[in-house]
């Protein structure tokens, strides 16, 4: 398959080294994961950029890739859940409640790690992010190889997720040797993660699996702990993430309006939060005002916004119920600060 690529983006891109293709031949990702290569692999949640989570050269590659800062810690991607006692220990009740009911799925769990996962791959955490992908092109991946993949998202450090294999390879087309193409991802924002201190249940980052369905499951509600970190100690919490190059400005979508009327406004729109509004283009995320849907098509909206040749882009919050935190929590990482 042929995808142009829009490398010369604003965004920082890794050099190119590699004439990038795109495809669904397992035996070839697999050969160049096994070479200590890096491989974009499809989840239900969005893209990664996976290597061999076992051998630090493979995931210095992804750092390499990305351009990502080394003290951003990686999850670490199994076939199943009974091949997490290997590379993690002391793996609460807790933990094993909700793998029986939402893995395979978008829950991460943050676990004190087995001394065979590299301090690389944690940041020097004495835990490891683990999770089982549902994507079945990827967990068939899983199921050849011998080792866990690390699998951030695919794209350049703290740009817009890629939710199909097109985004990845505007972004990193010439950077990586292999796109394993498996559609457009079902879920469409990251995993849920969820970490265990002292008998706590801790949420990290809000994601494809909400609080709500946890909260059934375990009897009580998780708490959260979701704030922005200089050194994270889970995936994903850093200040400023998924930006885009446009401007981004989240809140009263009305008031947003008025205040940028003098210039070519993109509106993100949920619903009918946009109606009667004047802009320059308006991409939708569900106008049904479906939290799922809207998830689904976040990213790849965000990056038509970005596009689209406007000067600002405006969105309003969604509501905190099913996968609206998740959302809202993508939405004010990438707004423009200040």
């Amino acid at each position: 398959m042929i995808f142009k690529s829009f490398a010369a983006r604003s965004e920082t891109v890794a050099p190119v080294n590699f004439k990038t293709e795109t495809g669904t031949d397992l035996e070839k990702a697999r050969h160049l994961l096994e070479a200590g290569e890096v491989v974009a692999i499809p989840t239900e949640t969005v893209y990664g950029l996976a290597a061999n989570a076992l051998d630090p050269d493979a995931v210095v590659k992804i750092y390499e890739a990305k351009q990502r800062p080394r003290f951003n810690p990686l999850i670490i991607h199994l076939p199943d859940w009974n091949a997490v006692a290997r590379y993690a220990v002391d793996i609460p009740p807790e933990a094993e409640l909700l793998a029986r009911h939402f893995t395979p799925g978008p829950l991460t769990f943050l676990l004190k790690k087995s001394d065979l996962i590299p301090d690389l791959v944690t940041a020097g955490s004495p835990k490891v992010a683990v999770r089982i992908p549902s994507h079945p092109l990827t967990h068939e991946l899983l199921t050849k190889l011998d080792f866990p993949l690390s699998a951030p998202s695919a794209n350049p450090f703290g740009y817009v997720s890629p939710t199909t294999a097109q985004h990845v390879f505007e972004s990193l087309g010439g950077s990586i040797p292999y796109i394993l193409d498996g559609g457009p991802c079902q879920v469409g924002v990251e995993s849920t993660i969820v970490d265990f201190e002292n008998g706590q249940i801790i949420v990290r980052r809000k994601g494809g699996t909400s609080l709500q369905a946890m909260t059934e499951v375990l009897g009580k509600k998780p708490i959260l702990k979701t704030a922005v970190e200089d050194h994270p100690v889970a995936p994903g919490q850093l200040k400023s993430h998924y930006a885009t190059t446009t401007p981004l400005h989240v809140g009263d979508i009305a008031e947003l309006a008025v205040e940028f009327r003098n210039k070519k406004i993109c509106i993100i729109a949920f619903g009918n939060n946009a109606a009667g509004l004047n802009a320059f283009k308006v991409f939708q995320l569900s106008e049904s005002g479906n939290t799922e849907e809207a998830a689904k098509n976040l990213f790849s909206t965000m990056r038509q916004a970005d596009r689209c040749g406007a000067e600002v882009i405006i969105a309003g919050w969604l509501p905190e119920t099913g996968l609206g935190p998740a959302i809202n929590d993508r939405l004010r990482r990438a707004r423009t600060q200040g």
